[in-house]
């Protein structure tokens, strides 16, 4: 019987370390939050690590309380019988660097003045973060994953591990994720950003956290957020249906998918940290597994154990021919590779909307490992 994993605890893990970040400069001390789900057995050979996508945290699945309304981001997946069964297996989720939610970000306070980074923080890349959860799998004892698993920037995450560590991982699962972003991709990162560089109370970063720039953030979770969606979704959520409590003809009147919009940007300013939205944002845009390498072909050389790809026929963030170019290359290179193309309506969200159109394919496969 599938249920849940109960009243869970966010840890927070502390490294008296400066890490070596692509852009040459270095960042330390550092704090990653995470929680784990299970048990970690005696070989210490159970352990999946899920990474999140952009604006994910490290709480995937149970409730912080009896009263909390809501359980974690992938509640789905994770529990007893679940498709990450934590009775057979040692969950953990960790927080990446540079969010606002828990781990060290520009948010954070810099150790050398006192006051918080904001834009003196570093650019970060996916490797980062990946380097920064190496040091997290170190201190909890594991040497190798059974898999790491996660959708859109957790899929990149999943990839920069099976590259960069290829002995500590058995597999990989990437899921709506790609080799490298597109110029599309980067055009409404752009537009995000540039919403929130023209609200006043942006201050290049040195906004008030009780002073957010509201109007700008809000706007720029609009603009990624329908990136997110698609038109078939839209039209099963919303249609055209215009809002109830205005006028046809008032000037102001919104349609519903407005009214959405504007409800779901608003609501994020109130849990997420301007800078952190725009620092991981930048992160995406300079995704590439080829970075440092002379090709993808070169990265990929590096995976060598087997991955399980999925893709979804509605994504047009990061659409199926992005999945497919890297699954070619591995195929050229005769690497163990699988791959599922996902009818699915909504959008490049359709990892958490509908998990349970992929989940049978991700239990064969980690059977399979366990075999």
């Amino acid at each position: 019987m599938n249920s849940s994993v109960g009243i869970v605890k966010t840890e927070y893990a502390q490294f008296d370390v400066e890490l070596q970040l692509e852009s040459g400069r270095v960042l330390g001390p550092l704090t990653l939050a995470y929680e784990t789900y299970g048990h970690l057995n005696s070989a210490r050979s159970n352990a999946i690590l899920v990474t999140h996508a952009w604006t994910g945290d490290a709480h995937a699945a149970g409730r912080h309380a009896e009263s909390d309304r809501r359980p974690g981001w992938w509640d789905d997946m994770i529990g007893p019988g679940k498709v990450l069964d934590t009775n057979r297996y040692f969950v953990i989720c960790s927080n990446v660097l540079g969010s606002c939610n828990g781990s060290t970000g520009p948010a954070s306070i810099n150790p050398r003045t006192g006051t918080p980074y904001n834009l003196s923080f570093p650019v970060l890349m996916v490797r980062d973060m990946v380097r920064a959860q190496a040091l997290l799998i170190d201190q909890l004892g594991i040497d190798q994953l059974l898999t790491v698993i996660g959708g859109s920037m957790g899929a990149m995450q999943a990839l920069e591990w099976g590259v960069h560590f290829p002995d500590r991982v058995r597999s990989i699962i990437p899921i709506a994720g790609c080799g490298r972003t597109s110029p599309m991709a980067i055009a409404l990162n752009a537009l995000a950003r540039t919403a929130v560089y023209n609200d006043p109370l942006y201050k290049k970063g040195n906004y008030r956290p009780e002073h957010p720039p509201a109007d700008g953030f809000a706007l720029a979770r609009a603009i990624g957020h329908i990136s997110f969606l698609s038109d078939e979704s839209m039209h099963m959520k919303f249609g055209r249906r215009f809002s109830a409590r205005d006028g046809l003809f008032d000037f102001f009147g919104q349609f519903e998918v407005e009214r959405y919009l504007e409800y779901n940007g608003r609501n994020f300013v109130d849990r997420f940290d301007t800078n952190s939205f725009l620092y991981l944002a930048k992160a995406l845009d300079l995704y590439d597994v080829s970075w440092n390498f002379d090709s993808a072909e070169e990265a990929l050389t590096h995976l060598n154990c087997p991955s399980l790809w999925f893709a979804f026929t509605s994504d047009w963030l990061y659409p199926p021919s992005q999945t497919e170019e890297v699954v070619d290359i591995l195929r050229q290179l005769g690497k163990p590779v699988e791959y599922h193309l996902i009818d699915s309506a909504y959008g490049h969200d359709s990892f958490l909307v509908e998990p349970e159109k992929f989940t049978p394919k991700v239990s064969t496969f980690l059977d399979r490992l366990a075999s």
